[in-house]
């Protein structure tokens, strides 16, 4: 299906392949999820998750080592990768929109774990359902679905600012730092 997915993006009416890709995915596992993306190494990237539900990584992997491999048009991804910069991501939920750049966490390791406290000034005004989503959308686009699930532990959303806070990119490197 790869040259009719590619065709459908590259005509923007990702609608035409939706379906059959739901069915695609759900016929490994129903509880997984797809999304269709702008590649980092390539031109796109197809991503199947299991949201970093342990008992879902086997259809991820199994998925993932049937995978082609990457080409200049196609990538493919077990799991959210993290973007190259997330302080360049702008979020938009309906009339409010969160720059990643004005993120900021603070951080406390222990036994190679981190527990993060999530401040961003648009985060207080937010509906629950909102705000939970954008206290670990930042932290994904950070260090990806699979890293986050493995290194942080208690996540949080903080109301001020947190002191000794630090930026997104300086969380990548704590963890990636802990993760070597």
């Amino acid at each position: 299906m790869l040259p009719e997915i590619a065709a459908a993006l590259g005509e923007g009416e990702p609608h035409r392949v939706e379906n059959q890709l739901c069915e695609m995915v759900a016929a490994l596992h129903p509880d997984l999820h797809f999304s269709l993306e702008r590649g980092i190494r390539s031109i796109y990237a197809f991503v199947v998750s299991g949201q970093e539900d342990p008992r879902l990584r086997p259809y991820t992997d199994a998925w993932k080592a049937a995978a082609e491999p990457d080409t200049p048009l196609w990538e493919f991804h077990d799991s959210v990768p993290a973007v190259p910069d997330p302080t360049e991501v702008t979020v938009n939920l309906g009339a409010t929109r969160v720059a990643l750049a004005d993120v900021r966490v603070h951080a406390q390791v222990e036994e190679g774990l981190v527990d993060v406290a999530v401040y961003h000034p648009a985060l207080a005004g937010l509906e629950p359902s909102a705000r939970a989503a954008m206290t670990f959308l930042p932290l994904d686009a950070t260090l990806g679905e699979r890293l986050a699930g493995e290194r942080l532990r208690r996540v949080e959303a903080a109301d001020t600012e947190p002191a000794d806070s630090i930026g997104l990119l300086e969380l990548r490197e704590l963890v990636h730092r802990l993760a070597s």
